[in-house]
């Protein structure tokens, strides 16, 4: 099996949406072959609940306006540290950084091919790392009393 056309605008609509509120580390797997539920997962994550939720309204906005494409299940809205957007065709992941790096989906589905993604999606990898070197400095600064 390979991704269908629908998959794919679904992937790029929702991980334009996702890199315009600034996620970090978007990538989208083909899971067409190893899984029979859904053809494609779009991982992404970001350093607060507060724009975990607003990634994950904000693809839904862009999905059902641009698409006419509803969720048919949304799961970990009340913690915002997961949410899972099930739209059939595609899964969305939106993660706290911390469940990102804890749970490490791409070790799972590493042997699925990657998807081609927006190149506004595709510089956002690496984002987390910086964002997590940079709140160290700056706690680091804030314990040394340099903080200004």
């Amino acid at each position: 099996m390979t991704v269908t056309d629908r998959s794919h605008e679904l992937i790029n609509t929702a991980a334009q949406a996702a890199a315009d509120k600034l996620a970090h580390d978007i990538v989208a797997y083909d899971v067409s072959d190893v899984l029979s539920i859904t053809d494609a997962f779009l991982l992404a994550s970001a350093p607060n609940d507060r724009q975990v939720k607003a990634i994950v309204d904000a693809i839904e906005e862009r999905l059902s306006k641009e698409l006419d494409a509803k969720p048919v299940r949304r799961e970990g809205d009340r913690e915002a540290r997961w949410v899972l957007l099930d739209y059939v065709d595609i899964v969305v992941h939106v993660q706290h950084s911390e469940e990102r790096v804890f749970y490490a989906l791409e070790r799972l589905w590493k042997d699925c091919p990657e998807l081609d993604l927006p190149e506004e999606a595709k510089a956002t990898r690496g984002k987390a790392e910086e964002h997590a070197k940079l709140r160290a400095a700056e706690e680091e600064a804030e314990l040394d009393g340099d903080w200004r």
